[in-house]
């Protein structure tokens, strides 16, 4: 195996922490990856990795190694890039795990594959618990906190959350003064399909969150749904509020309880980590940050 394959084992074992992941990612077996990385420690006359039965872990040499190998291979890249007829723009295929709000993101996608033609995008739907690593994302967007420490991560914005009903439901079933008189009100709920469990609305009186029971008139694991249910006059929805924009000013939707539900979502993409990003995954990224929540008031509830 060439030198720069010997390193291209390397980072995908390192970054994996794992032999088996490395040799899925890369088409060849375990034992070959293993067998491979002896004989870069054999070249290096150094060990580049603690082996146990179940897990694999960096040396201190081997982390310092990673490092420069990750570096190497991103100039690489550059210089490949700059030698192409593109004049250097970023190029090649980028795989990305986003959330089931597909149509809703679809105009910004549209948008950056208009900008960087070069960059072919394999786009995964879905709102499960994706190993980026494991799995072979290049980058996931999705809301919440980042909690895999293997992983960078860039806030692309912040959105409010709005309990919305259609005109047609609150002329026939009166608007709610209070979180209390939701009791009483269809409600229409989001479930996440990795846990099963429903999203919480953070119902607030002043400083204090409320604990109600809400009637489950309907529940459903995607947002669009949500949208058509709660414009067809079945219930009272709580939506993000980058899903609902356009409903609301059309006036196909109506904001209730303003005052009662404050709740801020963010928005986070997250990749692997490493000092040196793939020019590919930077462009999206920032294209990301300026484009997703294009609304300000949106990306920073507090300047609305």
């Amino acid at each position: 195996m060439d030198s720069l394959g010997s390193l291209n084992v390397f980072i995908r074992a390192a970054e994996a922490r794992s032999f088996t992941v490395a040799g899925r990612q890369l088409g060849v077996s375990s034992s070959g990856v293993g067998k491979a990385i002896a004989r870069l420690e054999a070249r290096l006359g150094t060990r580049l990795f603690h082996r146990s039965t179940r897990s694999i872990a960096l040396t201190t040499e081997g982390a310092r190694f990673l490092e420069r190998c990750q570096r190497i291979l991103v100039e690489i890249e550059e210089a490949e890039q700059e030698l192409s007829q593109s004049q250097g723009a970023p190029r090649g295929k980028l795989r990305v795990s986003l959330p089931l709000v597909g149509m809703l993101m679809m105009p910004m996608l549209t948008r950056f594959m208009r900008v960087y033609p070069e960059i072919e995008l394999d786009l995964d739907f879905n709102d499960r618990l994706v190993d980026l690593i494991e799995e072979g994302f290049d980058a996931v967007v999705r809301t919440g906190d980042a909690v895999d420490s293997r992983l960078m991560t860039r806030v692309l914005g912040n959105f409010r959350h709005n309990l919305v009903a259609s005109p047609a439901y609150l002329e026939k079933h009166g608007t709610p003064k209070t979180p209390a008189e939701l009791e009483r009100h269809a409600c229409l709920h989001h479930k996440y399909p990795t846990t099963g469990k429903l999203a919480s609305w953070h119902l607030r009186e002043r400083a204090t969150e409320l604990d109600i029971e809400l009637p489950k008139t309907a529940t459903v694991s995607t947002i669009e749904p949500l949208i058509y249910m709660a414009e067809q006059g079945l219930g009272i929805a709580c939506l993000p509020e980058y899903a609902i924009r356009q409903h609301l000013n059309d006036g196909k939707l109506v904001a209730v309880l303003s005052d009662h539900t404050q709740h801020v979502g963010t928005f986070r993409a997250l990749w692997p980590s490493s000092r040196f990003v793939s020019p590919k995954i930077r462009v999206f990224v920032d294209f990301l940050a300026g484009n997703l929540l294009p609304d300000r008031s949106s990306r920073d509830p507090e300047l609305a």
